[in-house]
């Protein structure tokens, strides 16, 4: 079967009053489009019968395969079991399996067993259980007029789990589908609409089973290219023409040639380098260190970062002259490059990044305009500096910060 529809419910009134991010559609959403599969629609609904039986009646008129989220757990406000039950009819069996799960999961952390725990293990007879290794609520498989409707727990690293050992293995099999290959081109520096006037030749020549997509962010553009095909070998291959065409007339402005994060594209330079690097973050206040060492092994270059975001540790760990804060501010081109010289030295490294601002609200102590955030990237001879304007809310503007910062250093050792 080919051009399978998905549809994603996702249960919960903590989804719906904003308490909880619903990053569970989105997960479920790419692991599906690996397999070809195309997302028609995501639902939210809260934890009401009424619209939980509207949201599936609907989403079942339309869409070969529902995905639900939530609602599964021990509580009287996860009401999906229930439902299910009576949407889909039977009665309510017991699964060894899963009782013997729940009774070991709390032998294990030795607390008693209450009776809605032991519930868990109940499941209507009219489904094929999905064992959740790592909770209590099993995943549910329905079929109806031959559609697919999976009831998965709303945990986040549950859902994940029952979706890797379960879900994603039946639906290999019971769906044949189109393959859908992605290829990105990630580039830094100029905006979607120069990108589009520059390559608008090579995008109006794209066959029509492969699309273009512009994915602009703070200071980088990231390019799709999407296909559908038959055969995925060769749906690549034909991607890879067109991206190296691409690239190639954007040349001066590319900077990665697959969609990750600019964390990996730092990692993997200064790891096959060889080279060290380390921070000073007053207004980011660690944001930067944090993202880099989100990516396993950055230890082998990343030294380390200085939170200094009081003017007494500029000064006495990265050596910024009490002169310099008193004539030029400490948002300044003069401090930021103290700073960043300052962290050459006291992190031992081959090259840093400074950030000084104010990243607001503003303050009328200050003698810069509110969102003005001054960087330095440094090595042991050199430092380029660089002011921004930034003109969103403190947490945006932090956001945008980090990613011009790792710009930044990446530009520089580039250079190199």
């Amino acid at each position: 079967m080919s051009n399978i529809a998905a549809s994603i419910i996702t249960i919960g009134d903590e989804l719906l009053i904003g308490q909880t991010i619903d990053t569970n559609s989105a997960w479920i959403a790419k692991q599906l489009n690996a397999q070809g599969i195309d997302l028609l629609r995501r639902v939210a609904v809260g934890d009401e019968k009424a619209a939980i039986v509207n949201a599936l009646d609907q989403e079942i008129s339309r869409a070969s395969l529902v995905i639900i989220t939530g609602g599964l757990g021990p509580t009287a406000d996860d009401i999906t079991k229930p439902l299910l039950l009576e949407y889909f009819g039977g009665k309510m069996r017991t699964d060894p399996r899963v009782l013997e799960h729940v009774m070991g999961i709390f032998a294990k952390r030795n607390r008693p067993v209450l009776e809605r725990n032991v519930k868990q293990a109940d499941v209507p007879d009219s489904c094929t259980v999905l064992f959740n290794r790592m909770g209590t609520a099993p995943g549910m498989w329905f079929e109806k007029d031959g559609k697919v409707i999976i009831a998965l727990p709303g945990v986040p690293f549950e859902m994940v789990c029952i979706m890797e050992d379960e879900v994603l293995p039946r639906l290999l099999q019971r769906f044949s589908s189109d393959a859908i290959v992605h290829q990105s081109i990630i580039t830094a520096g100029e905006g979607e609409s120069f990108i589009a006037e520059k390559i608008q030749d090579l995008e109006e020549a794209l066959p029509t089973h492969i699309k273009l997509a512009y994915l602009p962010g703070p200071g980088m553009v990231k390019l799709r290219l999407t296909g559908k095909g038959a055969d995925a070998g060769v749906l690549s291959a034909e991607i890879s023409i067109h991206q190296a065409a691409i690239a190639a007339r954007l040349q001066d402005i590319v900077i990665a040639l697959e969609d990750i994060p600019m964390e990996q594209i730092l990692h993997r330079w200064f790891t096959s380098h060889d080279m060290r690097l380390g921070l000073a973050e007053s207004c980011t206040g660690g944001c930067i260190a944090h993202h880099i060492t989100q990516v396993p092994g950055s230890s082998a270059y990343f030294m380390g970062g200085i939170v200094c975001y009081n003017n007494a540790v500029k000064q006495q760990i990265l050596g910024v002259k009490q002169q310099t804060l008193e004539q030029e501010g400490v948002i300044s081109e003069a401090a930021v490059t103290e700073m960043a010289q300052g962290a050459i030295k006291a992190l031992g490294v081959d090259y840093s990044l400074a950030v000084t601002g104010l990243l607001g609200p503003a303050d009328d102590s200050e003698k810069v305009p509110n969102g003005t955030v001054w960087m330095a990237v440094a090595s042991a001879n050199e430092v380029q500096t660089k002011k921004f304007t930034f003109h969103y809310d403190r947490i945006r503007n932090k956001e945008i910060a980090v990613s011009m910062g790792m710009l930044m250093i990446l530009k520089f050792i580039r250079g190199k």
